[in-house]
């Protein structure tokens, strides 16, 4: 087993990630030809989409070597809309570089990514990138990290000038001064004396990188205090000691586009973030029991894979990536799936880099690869060895707030929309396909406008479907504001057995983000205790769809009373009249009408400040904070989801193209009373 690096560049969009990802490959010799985004010619960025928008939508896998060790590199999206490919690499990833825009500093989407990382306990470094772009400040993003992100950063390089006059930095851990020449093509940096310029901020901030470790590490804070010299190879072996536990962020700075300092962020990755082997064991839960034992990262052990990914491949089919914890995998052998209870048999294991295969014989622990031949293995499921089955923690998706719905055009385009949208559902878990029969309609829900534009763009490009796609339509959700009772009884006489069933409930609102409760308050064997779980399962179809016909959240429930018959009470009867209870009780309860929101951020140059703002006014949004950024002004505000619709077209009308924004999922909220009430208004939001 080689050494080996899980690593994922992870940021908001535009940071860089993609151009980062692809100088690592070049000067690794993975690639001979460097690729730009925005020609695209990224060879990470390999989808018809990424390569005509210049954004990255679906997370790239490849491997390369350095320094004798094998990198695992995961390029991931920077959308919002893209979030859960995100989700899914961090899970099964031992480190992350996280890319930020050295002019723009921590973005909505740099937080929500740090947050992953944070869920999934992924420790990190921190790349400055486009240190030479108009308005790059390396010390305003530091502060940027600790007070946007709650976070320990600590500087590990000192940039040599800033904007056009970027030309290096200085290494605070070798005192080593690299200056970069973008026209020699033949050496790309050279070792040269720190400038004297820089000089003082480079001994305040070594300093301070040891001040800070010497508040994790005992060795460095026992020579800090009897003011001995500390070692470079003393100072990296603590600070990835602490990196790795989770208590300091290293920061690097450079520009990835003209190759400044992409090779030193190589030795960072090795340097700091952990091998499978510096993990601690996994603990895992023993199949069909609530034993758990742990996971040790050896070949020696029985094989056990999460998988985290699942994608059609035009040539070989069915690709399943898989992050290896424990064990050998080798083709032919058989895996054995606990949540579907199915043995499958290793088709073809392969190694991939971005569409390319390379086909491997065996896979060691720790490794990342895809497989050919599971048929029956999805997003989230373990495969293991049948020996010793184990279940892995599986991997959780937000939920979709926006939807479409899709009609083919042709009675021939039917199936072949099917069989797109089964496949596409099979490699993206946050599309939700469903079947609305009141309308006779194929309903897609996504995380935003741009994602269910690219499946739409996909289903025609890759599947040869053409479909009408109607306006998005917002996910709902209704919830109550008050106590009240329900109640139901169902009583049904056809010759023979007939029905019965009666049921007497309470619902209770409560935080719409909790999870729902039941509580059997049934005394005196009213309802036989074999009929609750069906008077559970009534009331779960009751909150699937509300009085007003969206999922009801927020609610507890309490099983009062009911009564039953010897011969007419069945299962499917007090199911039945719970959820009728359930809808009785809604009604009583002044039911209210929730609407996601949205946490919007624009940044736009200040003299289109007035009409950026005057546009937000007339869209229901709330202004939290206006922060201005030299000739730039950062608006953060929220805005309901269906005001957002149609944006991106509005906000570069009014700026001329100038401004951005991104979006990102903040809460559900009530709607306004006209939301409620007037039924043009409420045509208009739920109708897009």
């Amino acid at each position: 087993m080689k050494p080996i690096r899980n690593i994922g560049f992870i940021a908001h969009i535009d940071a860089g990630k993609t151009t980062v990802t692809e100088r690592v490959l070049f000067l690794s010799g993975r690639i001979h030809k460097i690729g730009q985004v925005d020609q695209g010619t990224a060879s990470m960025d390999w989808m018809v989409q990424e390569r005509e928008r210049g954004i990255t939508i679906t997370s790239a896998a490849t491997t390369c070597e350095w320094d004798n060790t094998v990198i695992n590199v995961i390029d991931t999206p920077g959308h919002v809309d893209f979030t859960a490919e995100v989700e899914r690499s961090l899970r099964v990833l031992d480190g992350g570089v996280v890319v930020f825009d050295g002019a723009a500093g921590v973005e909505p989407q740099s937080e929500t990514v740090w947050r992953q990382a944070d869920k999934y306990l992924v420790p990190r470094i921190c790349f400055v990138n486009k240190m030479d772009k108009i308005g790059a400040d390396f010390y305003n993003t530091i502060d940027d990290i600790s007070a946007k992100l709650n976070a320990n950063p600590v500087p590990v390089q000192i940039p040599i000038g800033a904007e056009s006059s970027f030309t290096g930095f200085v290494d605070l851990i070798d005192l080593k001064a690299f200056k970069f020449d973008r026209n020699n093509k033949e050496k790309l940096y050279e070792e040269v004396e720190i400038p004297s310029e820089v000089l003082s901020k480079v001994n305040s901030y070594r300093d301070y990188l040891i001040e800070k470790l010497a508040d994790v590490d005992e060795d460095i804070l026992s020579k800090y205090v009897n003011g001995e010299d500390v070692s470079s190879d003393m100072l990296k072996k603590s600070l990835r000691k602490a990196t790795v536990d989770y208590k300091i962020v290293p920061v690097l700075c450079g520009s990835a586009v003209n190759n400044i300092g992409v090779q030193h962020l190589l030795d960072a990755i090795l340097s700091f973030l952990p091998s499978p082997s510096d993990i601690p064991p996994i603990e895992v839960t023993k199949h069909k029991s609530d034993d758990l034992v742990k996971l040790l990262p050896n070949a020696d052990s029985d094989a056990c894979a999460l998988v985290f990914k699942a994608v059609a491949d035009p040539f070989v089919g069915r690709l399943v990536y898989f992050r290896l914890y424990s064990g050998v995998i080798r083709t032919g052998t058989e895996v054995f799936n606990p949540r579907s209870g199915e043995v499958e048999r290793v088709g073809r294991l392969v190694k991939m880099h971005a569409q390319r295969r390379e086909e491997v014989s065996e896979i060691f622990a720790g490794d990342i690869a895809a497989v050919v031949g599971l048929r029956k293995s999805t997003t989230g499921d373990t495969i293991c060895s049948s020996k010793n089955p184990v279940v892995l923690d599986t991997i959780d998706f937000p939920d979709p707030v926006i939807s479409v719905s899709v009609e083919p055009k042709t009675r021939d385009d039917l199936s072949r929309l099917q069989e797109a949208l089964n496949k596409l559902k099979d490699e993206d878990p946050t599309l939700n396909v469903t079947y609305d029969d009141e309308v006779g309609q194929t309903i897609l829900s996504g995380m935003g406008e741009l994602h269910l534009d690219i499946i739409v763009d996909r289903m025609k490009r890759e599947f040869r479907v053409e479909s009408n796609v109607s306006k998005p339509r917002v996910a709902f959700r209704e919830t109550i504001t008050m106590e009240s009772l329900g109640e139901a009884r169902l009583v049904r006489q056809t010759g023979g057995h007939g029905q019965y069933a009666h049921v007497s409930l309470k619902v209770i609102p409560t935080d719409i983000n909790s999870e729902f409760k039941f509580i059997n308050k049934v005394k005196g064997g009213n309802i036989p205790m074999e009929y609750i779980p069906a008077v559970q399962k009534g009331i779960q179809d009751g909150l699937a769809s509300g009085p007003m016909g969206y999922p009801a959240v927020g609610i507890f429930v309490e099983l009062l009373d009911g009564s039953y018959h010897d011969v007419d009470s069945s299962d499917m009867a007090f199911r039945v009249a719970a959820s009728m209870a359930f809808k009785d009780a809604m009604q009583k309860g002044k039911e209210i009408l929730l609407e996601p929101v949205m946490s919007l951020e624009v940044i736009t140059p200040g003299d289109f400040l007035g009409d950026v703002l005057g546009d937000l006014g007339r869209k229901r949004t709330s202004v939290k904070s206006i922060e201005g950024h030299r000739d730039t002004q950062v608006i953060n505000a929220k805005i309901p989801l269906s005001e957002s619709f149609g944006y991106a077209s509005i906000l570069r009308s009014i700026t001329q193209g100038r401004a951005t924004y991104s979006l990102e999922f903040s809460s559900y909220e009530k709607a306004p009373n006209p939301v409620e009430s007037s039924s043009n208004v409420k045509e208009k939001i739920i109708n897009g």
